[in-house]
């Protein structure tokens, strides 16, 4: 097989490697003791291994590689852990990006304690978690991956005898045997319910349990910065975070979420949002044991037990029965008994509404500070700024909603839904589709003066308007009862007129979901477009202009701020990475979003409107992705505004918040980040990007180069033969399908499996195609503009973050291997025309960005070098293997053998595996 040793990477990466060895030893010797030893003797590095060509390379030789590729992933993840626990034992701000680097750096630029705290209780940071068909893994095989990892913490601790640590060894053993007899496939496709308990799993025990660390580590970073903690305790205006949910509200092109859908995750987001309040309050009952008879607490705390037991009648006297002479345990009790809980064996099992019990979170809220006060006038200040403090920072993030859910349909969609509609209520619908815009603003403008819907309940409508109005009849339902906190927001995907966004004014109406003042009608739910391809985001700024200009927008926003208590008008735009960068490749994408922002910000900014960008980032460089710090310092100048919201999708959220550690750094970061950056912008003066001209010139450049490639001729053709794209269509790895509407073209296909199958080939080309002959020309008909953007990679933050993305890109792109992909596609003239194409491209972009750079990727960045030389080195039987398997499929499938299904979840099996190895999908 030709594999270097493992001692060759251990030399140049360390410790990791001889855990990965530690791990690959205690594979083989579990395989062993289990009769397995064909297998165990497979293991790459730790035995001799025959060339590839000549092993018998099967379905488990596969699995096997898999299962290695996780354990890379495991031990690089506990090795940045243990990185950064020793980094900060030398010094606390010595790690970029997080609380103590960032309060350090403001200090340099002389921003004062006070400025910092007055800017600090504005930050709102909200992650928010997706389940597009990008986690490869099951929910089972994840589960076990995290007791593997948590064993191997264990291993670290110092403080185990030597018996102990065989007992851990042992149960890594079976933890690696556990994994191995898992299948690690989807046999069928997860359904949304699945899904949702997978996002829950973080909802519930990962991200409660991360927010106290992440605040304590503030403290921690304010002390060392030589700051009053008092002044910050004592306000208690610690950051804000909260979390978003598109499981069960996500139905641009996903027929499966249903009005009935929406209702159950909204229910359940519920009914686990006082599941973990209930979990908090017990937690907090057991530590305040303080000895305080009833009439010696705080009066303000008296008279609200009195109150509270009022208000549960025998509830509250059985209550309040428990605990005699603790006062303070007897006031969290009686919050205890105002969930509305149906208990069964200590369990809660359902909801169960009754007179007395809490509603809105305000109202717990106000209970909660009731009792921190009364804990700082006993004397108790200690536990009131930690033990209750948590869970005010608790239930001030997840609410009785755990996580708001968005609402995303496609504006195509919700123009069939209208026509429908119109046609139901004997308007001619049948010509909606065809008006223009003025047509459309002109009859919408007429309708939004007027409240009254199309139909009524007894109308019978088309499957779009009728799949709109259960959605929106869902979100009426809930919100009426428990009001708008539980919603993010309606998402319009492909937004590309003011037409799309009042369309949901007039959609909202027929669902009674509108309201009416003296001005007349408006929503209290915000309206968000997603500006997706490169036109849209160039026309962004005119479109939001006429939007939060509009009388029914501006009623709107005004209803919301009331509702959700903000200080100024705000207005949530959502942008989006994937497809802009499928629309026009990585340099166009990355400059458009980032003019598009500076516009719009300063649309907001003219229009006194605070605008909130959502970003709909991705796992893979091409759709987003990169060092969470190094993407927050590349936006543009006062775009962030104190506030971050951004997707979290597939396999990105178990890589970052899978273990409890890893999860509380990569939150702090975010939050962290869009602190000190907010802060650094309001503190300093706003300009354009200094080089705009060049990296204009630049992003069209490749821009053209790209579309050229994409309306070529056959591409097509080339790109369906060679990539596993058609397997990767028929992969279980997500409940929604790779196309919006199922016909057979580029722009139906989704970026992720677009992204997914270049990746899988290795030709990568989503993150660098168009790059290199843009430099080249720079090169050539502007040197002084070539050298500044040379000196720019190394001072710009955005210059920065874009080319090193793009140098990830590239350092995981492979010419011999896209070789053997392309030798799938048929029509010799075909593959040799595009294989040349890419292959020269991919030379010219290498040779030019080691210019940028200056060094070789070797030299500057060795560590993701050589994990990349550590992984490749068992990967190339596993592509020949995929493309192998690929051949006989798809001879298989045009001669209807039976043998089809069979080569499937061999293909499938390889993707898994290759997935894994590459650490993103799309």
């Amino acid at each position: 097989m030709n594999v270097p040793n493992l001692a060759f990477y251990q030399q140049k990466l360390g410790k990791p490697y001889y855990d990965l060895e530690f791990l690959l030893l205690a594979l083989k010797e579990i395989l062993l003791d289990n009769g397995e030893s064909e297998m165990a003797n497979a293991i790459p590095w730790i035995n001799e291994l025959p060339p590839f060509r000549e092993v018998l390379f099967t379905n488990k030789h596969i699995q096997l590689h898999s299962i290695v590729f996780q354990l890379i992933n495991i031990v690089e993840t506990n090795a940045a852990v243990q990185f950064r626990r020793h980094a900060e034992d030398e010094e606390l701000s010595g790690i970029n990006g997080l609380w103590a680097h960032h309060l350090e750096a403001l200090k340099s630029k002389n921003i004062s304690e006070g400025d910092i705290l007055n800017q600090l209780r504005q930050i709102k940071v909200e992650p928010v978690l997706t389940a597009h068909p990008t986690e490869a893994k099951r929910s089972t095989v994840l589960e076990h991956h995290r007791e593997l990892y948590l064993l191997m913490v264990q291993r670290e601790n110092s403080m185990y005898s030597l018996q102990e640590q065989d007992n851990i060894r042992n149960n890594i053993k079976l933890s690696l045997y556990r994994i191995w007899k898992t299948g690690e496939i989807f046999l069928e496709k997860p359904g949304i319910e699945s899904e949702f308990r997978n996002i829950l799993h973080y909802l519930t025990h990962i991200f409660p349990e991360v927010l106290p660390v992440i605040d304590r580590r503030l403290v921690q970073a304010w002390r060392e910065a030589g700051f009053d903690t008092e002044k910050l305790l004592s306000q208690g205006e610690f950051p804000k975070i909260t979390f978003g949910n598109w499981v069960g509200g996500d139905r641009d092109g996903h027929p499966l979420v249903t009005g009935t859908i929406t209702e159950e995750v909204l229910a359940n987001l519920r009914l686990y949002a006082f599941i973990v309040l209930r979990r908090k309050l017990t937690a907090l009952v057991q530590r305040i044991s303080f000895a305080a008879r009833s009439e010696d607490l705080p009066l303000e705390l008296r008279a609200r037990m009195a109150g509270i037991m009022d208000e549960l009648g025998d509830r509250g006297k059985e209550a309040i029965e428990r605990n005699r002479g603790e006062g303070f345990r007897q006031f969290i009790n009686l919050m205890l008994y105002k969930l509305p809980l149906n208990m069964m064996r200590d369990h809660a099992t359902s909801m169960q509404e009754f007179p007395g019990c809490y509603r809105f979170a305000s109202e717990m809220m106000a209970d909660l500070k009731i009792l921190q006060h009364a804990l700082v006038k006993y004397g108790a200040k200690s536990v009131a700024y930690t033990d209750v403090f948590d869970v005010i920072r608790h239930l001030e993030c997840f609410g009785f909603h755990l996580a708001v859910l968005d609402i995303r349909q496609n504006s195509t969609f919700h123009d069939q839904a209208l026509a429908q509609l119109l046609k139901a209520a004997r308007v001619d619908g049948d010509e909606f589709p065809g008006w223009d815009e003025s047509q459309r603003l002109a009859y919408f403008d007429q309708e939004l003066q007027l409240n009254r819907p199309f139909t009524n309940k007894n109308t019978q409508v088309g499957p779009q308007a009728r799949a709109v109005k259960d959605a929106y009849k869902a979100v009426e339902g809930h919100t009426r009862k428990y009001g708008t906190h539980s919603i993010g927001g309606f998402i319009v995907s492909m937004t590309r007129s003011l037409s799309d966004l009042l369309a949901v004014y007039v959609l909202a109406r027929e669902a009674d979901l509108t309201d009416i003042s003296e001005e007349g009608l408006f929503l209290n739910i915000p309206v968000v477009p997603l500006f997706e391809t490169i036109d849209d985001l160039a026309a962004a700024p005119e479109i939001m202009t006429a939007f939060l200009t509009h009388p029914f927008t501006q009623r709107s926003l005004e209803a919301i701020r009331k509702d959700r208590n903000q200080p100024i008008l705000t207005q949530q735009v959502m942008i989006g990475y994937s497809d802009s960068n499928k629309d026009g490749g990585i340099m166009a994408s990355q400059w458009n979003l980032y003019k598009a922002q500076a516009r719009l910000q300063q649309v907001g900014e003219q229009l006194g409107i605070k605008i909130k960008f959502f970003h709909g980032k991705g796992g893979s460089i091409s759709r987003g992705a990169g060092p969470t710090h190094y993407f927050v310092k590349a936006l543009p100048h006062s775009s962030l505004n104190g506030a971050m919201r951004l997707t979290e999708q597939g396999e990105t959220i178990d890589q970052k918040y899978a273990n409890k550690v890893n999860a509380a750094y990569n939150l702090e970061l975010l939050i962290a980040s869009t602190m000190g950056q907010t802060i650094e912008d309001r503190f300093s003066e706003r300009k354009d990007h200094p080089l705009e001209d060049v990296i204009e010139y630049l992003a069209s450049e490749s821009n053209q180069y790209y579309r050229a490639l994409l309306e070529s001729n056959n591409f097509i053709p080339f790109f369906r033969q060679a990539t596993p794209i058609d397997g990767i269509e028929r992969s279980k790895i997500g409940s929604r399908p790779s196309r919006r509407t199922g016909t057979n073209s580029l722009d139906d296909l989704r970026a992720i499996p677009w992204v997914f199958s270049w990746s899988q080939s290795r030709f990568n080309m989503t993150g660098w195609y168009g790059v290199g002959t843009a430099l080249v020309n720079l090169k050539a008909s502007n040197p002084e503009g070539f050298k500044a953007i040379q000196d720019a990679t190394r001072t710009d933050p955005f210059i920065r973050y874009v080319f090193t993305n793009i140098d990830t890109a590239l350092a995981a792109t492979d010419p011999e291997i896209m070789r053997q992909y392309a030798s799938l596609v048929q029509e010799a003239p075909i593959r040799d025309y595009f294989l040349n194409l890419f292959l020269e491209e991919l030379t010219r972009t290498q040779e030019v960005l080691s210019e940028l750079f200056s060094r070789p990727i070797e030299q500057r960045r060795s560590q993701h070098y050589y994990s990349n030389a550590l992984r490749n080195s068992i990967l190339i039987p596993l592509h020949y293997k995929q493309v192998e398997i690929l051949k006989k499929w798809r001879a298989t499938r045009e001669g209807e053998d039976l043998r089809s299904d069979e080569l499937l979840m061999e293909l499938l099996t390889t993707i898994n595996a290759i997935a894994g190895a590459l650490r993103n999908t799309g």
